[in-house]
C-alpha cells in the first residue's frame, strides 16, 4: 500500500469507528500528538486510540490539502482535516479546522503482502474552533 492511501485508510477508520493503533509503530520513540493530548510509545497510543473510539462517534473527516513527500523508505505528510465528532459520555459535539502533519515508514520485507506503513509521528492542531 502506497503512503497516501495509508493516510487515506486512517481517515477512514476514524470515520467509522474502526481500531486506529495498527496504524502506528509500536515503538517507544513514537509520538502522536493530539488536539489535547500526546501520547508517546505505542502503547500509550494504541490505549488512548482505543479509548478515543470507545468514547466518540460521529466523525466527520474532511481531508482538505493533503500533501505526501514519498522518499522511498520514508514519507512525511501534511493536510488540512476539517474534523468533527460527538463525546458520548460528555453529550458534547465538536468541530475544528485542524492542521496535520506527519512521518510513516514502510516496515516488512517490501513484498506484496508486507505490512502496510505505518504512522512513526503524527501531529493534529488547531488554530481556532470553527462552530
Amino acid at each position: 500500500m502506497d503512503f497516501e492511501k495509508r493516510i487515506r485508510a486512517y481517515y477512514a477508520a476514524l470515520r467509522t469507528g474502526e481500531p486506529l493503533g495498527e496504524f502506528f509503530a509500536d515503538d517507544d520513540s513514537v509520538v502522536k500528538f493530539g488536539i489535547s493530548d500526546r501520547l508517546a510509545g505505542g502503547g500509550a497510543i494504541r490505549d488512548g486510540l482505543r479509548t478515543q473510539t470507545e468514547r466518540t462517534t460521529d466523525w466527520v473527516v474532511d481531508s482538505q490539502k493533503l500533501i505526501v513527500y514519498d522518499g522511498g523508505e520514508y514519507a512525511g505528510f501534511s493536510d488540512e482535516v476539517r474534523l468533527a465528532w460527538t463525546d458520548t459520555v460528555e453529550g458534547e459535539c465538536y468541530e475544528f479546522d485542524t492542521r496535520w502533519s506527519g512521518t510513516l515508514e514502510r516496515r516488512g520485507d517490501g513484498s506484496a503482502s508486507a505490512e502496510s506503513p505505518v504512522f512513526v509521528g503524527m501531529h493534529v492542531s488547531t488554530a481556532r474552533a470553527f462552530r
